[in-house]
């Protein structure tokens, strides 16, 4: 039995470090072996938990629990507590929900006027996050770049956002608001279909027509 158990956890190594190089891509800064030696953990308490009953592989299984084990190594390394991160989450999210209804985006001062503990939540999230000399300030810092950003980027990504903002600006109302919703509220084109008060193919007939509106703008500038 210990054999099988042994052989079932050295099977499984491979898998650890699938998940763990793809955690690397998306997650800046996390240690490929910390994550790893995470994973195999969750991989030895999977092969002991495992129950056949469960409906599932083994392969399944212990890939929810290296996943998990991974992601919890990664949030004990964050120095801002999941409770502020869930605040700005929330608050971001009323964002956009109000620039739908609208048609702007709110600016952070009315956001908090809405959102009272977002002041302290994203003072906390500012705190908590490091700073790179090499990298860019935060936009809202208060302080002037000096030489952590190319000028010459710097004005190309304003004017491509300043475009892409023009091409929204200037799409009917109904396929904006798809697209605000959709690309910056990041609601699903499904759950349109009610809010909208339109069947869903029509939901998906103005975000097509959306795309399409505004590649052709964007080309043509």
């Amino acid at each position: 039995m210990i054999e099988d158990r042994e052989d079932a956890i050295r099977r499984l190594v491979p898998l650890v470090r699938r998940i763990a190089r793809r955690i690397v891509r998306m997650v800046p800064g996390a240690d490929l072996d910390d994550l790893i030696g995470d994973g195999c953990v969750g991989v030895i308490r999977a092969v002991d938990a495992f129950d056949p009953a469960l409906g599932c592989s083994l392969e399944h299984y212990a890939r929810r629990i290296a996943l998990g084990a991974m992601l919890n190594g990664i949030r004990r390394l964050d120095p801002v507590s999941e409770r502020v991160r869930r605040v700005v989450r929330v608050a971001e999210r009323e964002r956009y929900a109000i620039a739908v209804e609208d048609g702007a985006l709110p600016t952070y001062g009315e956001l908090e006027a809405r959102f009272p503990t977002l002041v302290r939540a994203r003072a906390d999230a500012h705190r908590g996050s490091p700073l790179s000399l090499d990298a860019p300030l935060p936009p809202d810092s208060g302080a002037a770049p000096r030489g952590g950003e190319d000028p010459a980027e710097a004005v190309i990504a304003n004017a491509e956002r300043q475009r892409v903002r023009a091409a929204i600006d200037a799409l009917p109302a109904r396929q904006r608001d798809v697209v605000v919703a959709h690309y910056f509220a990041e609601q699903p084109l499904r759950a349109l279909s009610d809010e909208m008060r339109v069947s869903p193919q029509r939901v998906s007939q103005l975000h097509v027509a959306a795309i399409e509106r505004m590649r052709r703008t964007l080309v043509s500038v």
